[in-house]
């Protein structure tokens, strides 16, 4: 099957949530939350995300992840995951018992597609304070993809993570997991990068990016992904593919924000106030522009 066909065979299968123009959504991915060691990327930046969900928990936004939430291809237990950054769970937990929270996988968290890892590992959780399991996400459902259906116009908008269309990362995900884990993390202690990484690789990031655009061109459906963790926001007379970027970036996170019929690419990022004080802020990278121009793309 053809990388374009994988996408294709998601977006035909792929669960609807309607939206209409007073939804507020946010998309994020590729957290890589890990265990905490040198190597959790996401610690760097965890209360820049904590700070970000608090304030989309609060003003109401739907939450969505577009895989690569946790790390589970350096690390081989979730639940120490879960211990390490329960703050954050504690929150997603919150959006997701109001029913505010939808999660996809990725390549790094492709063990989410597996019904048992999900039922032992995501339903509840050990919690050492109690001494006993505690309901996390009780009978979540992972998706591979998911579709935005606006409730008026009918018009759709694809959600990946965007490593369908790189074979070693989907294909071939477990020689990939198995190089990761065992050789080219040992190896980021003395700088030597990844090169199956789509993020750590601009060849492959271009690849990707040029791929997930030709489905956009052939299809004409709004598409908007994660994988590469570079940010993507075109203009409204270009192919509406679009990528909310990472939550490992140096110093900063980014996320696209679907509010009251509008799209913008944000950064989390450390600022500070003119007496010296540190705060986290937001600030808007792109947009926002009116999501139904990119609607009427030929």
């Amino acid at each position: 099957m053809s990388r374009l066909k994988c996408i294709t065979k998601v977006f035909e299968s792929a669960e609807q949530i309607p939206f209409d123009n007073s939804s507020r959504i946010v998309l994020i991915s590729d957290c890589h939350r890990g265990d905490g060691n040198w190597a959790d990327d996401f610690s760097k930046n965890q209360n820049l995300y904590y700070a970000a969900l608090t304030y989309y928990y609060n003003q109401k936004y739907i939450y969505i992840e577009l895989g690569d939430g946790d790390e589970l291809w350096e690390n081989k237990s979730f639940y120490d995951i879960v211990h390490i950054h329960s703050d954050a769970f504690s929150l997603l937990k919150r959006f997701y018992n109001e029913e505010r929270a939808y999660f996809i996988y990725g390549n790094h968290d492709m063990v989410k597609n597996n019904n048992n890892f999900v039922k032992n590992n995501l339903y509840e959780y050990y919690d050492e304070r109690q001494k006993r399991n505690v309901p996390l996400f009780e009978n979540i459902k992972l998706h591979e993809g998911l579709i935005l259906r606006h409730k008026v116009t009918n018009d759709k908008i694809l959600l990946i993570h965007g490593h369908q269309v790189d074979y070693l990362n989907s294909t071939l995900w477990k020689i990939s997991r198995f190089l990761v884990r065992y050789l080219w993390k040992p190896l980021e202690s003395y700088g030597v990068n990844d090169p199956t990484s789509a993020a750590k690789n601009y060849e492959k990031k271009e690849a990707v990016g040029k791929k997930l655009t030709e489905w956009v061109i052939k299809e004409k459906h709004v598409l908007i992904a994660g994988h590469t963790h570079r940010p993507i926001f075109p203009e409204t007379n270009e192919p509406p593919y679009f990528n909310d970027g990472s939550c490992v970036h140096p110093r900063c996170i980014t996320a696209i924000e679907i509010n009251y019929g509008n799209i913008s690419l944000v950064k989390w990022t450390m600022k500070t106030k003119f007496d010296g004080t540190l705060f986290i802020g937001r600030e808007v990278l792109a947009g926002p522009k009116k999501l139904q121009d990119y609607f009427k793309y030929k």
